[in-house]
């Protein structure tokens, strides 16, 4: 499950860059109840795309941004209490993380979804119902 977390430059030190990264995902793991799973925790993946000071904006003025993405099979976040619970806990990770300079209204997040049987990992295309029976096993 690709995670992209887009910052401004200067929003997150870079000391805090993998931390972050960390404590998103392990969210992310907690709130499906797949925290520990031998077969989805080594698929959480991640990166930061760090954009200069200057080319991000939020209300078509120059702003500093955080924007949490992730791109996962459509049965994740299933819940509306999984959605709530994830974006409050994914916004405290970014503020803290931040010391409190980003503000709160500037911590986006958000969600995509990919096209069942089009998860590929190791080379093999997984349908939802395979990567339910994966998770299962692991």
């Amino acid at each position: 499950m690709p995670l992209t977390l887009i910052i401004t430059e200067g929003v997150l030190p870079k000391s805090r860059h993998q931390a972050t990264i960390a404590r998103l995902s392990e969210a992310f793991l907690q709130l499906h109840g797949l925290a520990g799973n031998q077969f989805f925790t080594p698929n959480v993946i991640g990166h930061i795309s760090e954009l200069p000071a200057g080319s991000t904006y939020a209300g078509m003025n120059p702003a500093q941004v955080a924007i949490v993405e992730w791109l996962t099979p459509s049965f994740a976040f299933p819940t509306r209490e999984i959605q709530q619970a994830y974006v409050a806990q994914a916004t405290d990770i970014l503020f803290e993380a931040c010391d409190g300079k980003q503000p709160r209204a500037n911590i986006w997040v958000n969600l995509k979804y990919a096209v069942d049987g089009m998860w590929g990992i190791g080379g093999k295309a997984y349908t939802n119902a395979e990567l339910g029976e994966a998770a299962a096993k692991g």
